[in-house]
């Protein structure tokens, strides 16, 4: 790619710096909560109707999508949370790409600790605050402003642009899995999710458990004539917790070495008991598991299934009334492709180009649609973005504007790259695409 190309781009996006910053004002003023995605969703479709891309908009749904073995949304109606795609169709002869991002955000929390409006869109100090503004509409408006500066600055692209703007992401990727379904493939694809500009070639996966502990109820009085079944588990936490140990000390992987903990198991959630003078003969512990991109979900749940079964052998009680595991909820599939792989190698060399400086390569420490996209897709996945992960999900979660215009930049420098340019070359005083439809 030319050095005139990559400063039409980079001059495009500088000068709508303010073009960007609006928009991601209004995609983070419009909350969009589960089940409220559709007015967002009619932001994203006004941007891309006026760079005159081919619009699918439609609400997830029907008994393949449903009954999809890696469908693991709660979730049975979709209304009012619709997908929406956009296809820049290339000119031919080039690899094809997918830009995919989510639209869905997780709850604001406790208003309180927020210092502003969780969806008001402040800009304060170079930074744009509110809910969803670094998880991740941030890396959204960046896809968006990539494809818009190649498209306005007329440069013809050989392969295909998917852009999709899906929902259901924070509870299981049944957005993108909806979108794979109805068939948007593609060569290789990017995911701009919160990774601080890093570059993540591997992401775990991870599903939620639930174990339930007996006891024997007895009269608080009497409690030595019952069993507790809150004591029994904070014995089933401890074993959890060496399983969380063991499962990560057989992680080697260097992509891996700047993660504390590459494959968390967290408890989340407890709950057990009925009355203050009983014992409790229920304990109830919902939690999450990580998924190591070299895993499969059935194999972590075999591991974890065979350790609690060892409980037997360290407390007698767990003979007679063994731990109950259970899989519930939302599950996001782990996805890797090779540091080789060219599309990594592509995205390398162009942030290197924009930044002047090599990029950090890392595995993602949470999932991401990437797995969705790599597993059941059959995409390569790549997931960078200018977001951090840092203040995701987090009371005053905020991005750094500089860095949306940046990976911007990268992006629309990495998929001119990948898709191929078609180059107007002088023939006898005619372009050469005029040359080729005169003979």
């Amino acid at each position: 790619m030319s050095q005139d190309i990559k400063q039409q781009i980079s001059g495009w996006i500088d000068a709508n710096r303010e073009y960007g910053t609006h928009l991601l004002q209004r995609l983070v003023q419009s909350p969009s909560l589960q089940g409220e995605e559709k007015a967002v969703q009619g932001i994203v479709t006004e941007v891309l109707a006026s760079m005159g891309l081919e619009i699918d908009e439609w609400e997830p749904g029907g008994e393949t999508f449903m009954q999809h073995p890696d469908f693991y949304s709660n979730r049975k109606d979709f209304s009012g949370s619709p997908n929406v795609v956009g296809v820049w169709k290339g000119e031919g002869g080039g690899r094809s790409i997918i830009l995919n991002g989510h639209v869905d955000v997780v709850p604001a929390g406790d208003r309180s600790q927020w210092a502003e409006d969780p969806f008001s869109g402040t800009i304060k100090d170079g930074r744009l605050y509110g809910r969803g503004s670094t998880d991740m509409k941030g890396g959204n408006v960046s896809l968006l402003l990539a494809v818009k500066a190649l498209k306005e600055s007329g440069i013809r692209l050989q392969g295909d642009v998917i852009f999709e703007s899906v929902v259901e992401e924070e509870s299981g990727g049944a957005g993108t899995l909806a979108a794979v379904l109805r068939g948007y493939k593609a060569d290789a694809a990017i995911i701009p999710e919160p990774t601080n500009m890093k570059i993540f070639p591997k992401q775990q996966g991870s599903m939620w458990f639930r174990i339930k502990v007996h006891g024997r109820a007895a009269h608080g009085g009497t409690r030595y004539e019952g069993v507790s079944a809150i004591e029994k588990s904070m014995a089933v936490m401890e074993h959890v917790q060496r399983l969380e140990e063991k499962r990560n000390a057989r992680i080697t992987d260097p992509l891996f070495k700047n993660i504390p903990i590459p494959v968390p198991i967290n408890i989340g959630k407890i709950e057990g008991g009925d009355w203050p003078s009983s014992v409790a003969d229920l304990v109830t512990i919902e939690g999450r598991i990580g998924i190591a991109p070299d895993e499969t979900a059935e194999e972590v749940q075999a591991e974890f299934r065979q350790w609690l079964g060892e409980l037997a052998a360290l407390d007698p009680w767990f003979d007679e009334h063994p731990a109950k595991l259970e899989w519930f909820g939302a599950r996001w599939q782990p996805g890797m492709i090779e540091p080789d792989h060219p599309l990594m190698a592509t995205l390398v060399s162009q942030f290197q180009e924009v930044t002047g400086t090599a990029p950090a390569i890392e595995a993602s420490p949470w999932g991401t649609d990437g797995g969705m996209l790599t597993v059941t897709g059959g995409i390569p996945t790549v997931v960078f973005g200018p977001g951090t992960t840092e203040v995701a999900h987090f009371p005053n979660e905020s991005i750094e504007l500089e860095r949306v215009f940046r990976a911007a930049e990268i992006i629309a420098c990495t998929v001119a790259d990948w898709c191929g340019i078609k180059e107007k070359q002088e023939t006898g005083g005619m372009t050469k695409d005029a040359a080729d439809k005169v003979h």
